[in-house]
């Protein structure tokens, strides 16, 4: 679980959005604010802790499937090991067996895969919306136009590709309107930002199946 947490996030595209309530001055320069919506996720409190809940549901799938992966790695032990000696009716049930343990921990990585997207995207709605709340305040109370996004995920172009000066930088301003005092955080050992959902792994080693009948 090491990749962006913005990798999945394609609802930070909320963040873009214009504030139509904002207006500009007659005659005077546009004013456009740009931050890192990634960045000021990664420095709230909330996302460690949503890393944490991730981890915890992540390491419990796990364990269920390679719990049910060592059953299946077994009974196929045993079924090459004693396949030679079994009546054909008896064979044909434990390769039934071990077609069936072999489709159940298939079933079992897509489920685990769709449970962690699930709760990672119930865990992030909150954090989303506080995150948006602050940037509308900022917009309002700094008079920007607009507040980009700098960053809109792994994979796609930044919005912003060139910014002459740190003056419409408004990540320190959300950051603080989020209690976060961004000196601290400068100060601080960057922090691992939360990583995307992914499958829950299973043994490197494709579980056995039985083989097919001659």
């Amino acid at each position: 679980m090491k990749q962006k947490l913005m990798a999945i996030l394609v609802v930070m595209t909320i963040i873009t959005t214009p504030l139509l309530a904002q207006t500009t001055p007659a005659g005077g320069p546009t004013k456009i604010g740009y931050t890192n919506v990634d960045y000021i996720i990664s420095k709230l409190p909330e996302a460690k802790v949503m890393q944490n809940q991730l981890e915890v549901t992540k390491a419990q799938l796990d364990k269920a499937i390679g719990e049910t992966y060592k059953e299946a790695q077994e009974k196929y032990e045993a079924y090459q090991k004693n396949g030679a000696n079994m009546t054909d009716v008896i064979r044909a049930d434990k390769e039934k067996e071990l077609q069936n343990l072999s489709t159940r921990i298939e079933e079992m990585r897509n489920n685990a895969q769709t449970s962690l997207q699930t709760k990672q995207q119930q865990l992030l709605e909150p954090i989303l919306t506080k995150v948006n709340n602050a940037i509308q305040e900022v917009g309002k109370e700094a008079g920007f136009l607009y507040i980009l996004n700098m960053d809109a995920g792994a994979g796609t172009t930044p919005i912003i590709l060139f910014a002459a000066s740190e003056e419409n930088n408004a990540t320190n301003l959300i950051l603080r309107k989020l209690g976060v005092d961004p000196d601290k955080v400068e100060a601080a050992t960057p922090a691992a930002t939360t990583p995307a959902a992914k499958p829950a792994t299973t043994p490197a080693t494709t579980p056995a199946t039985a083989p097919k009948k001659k």
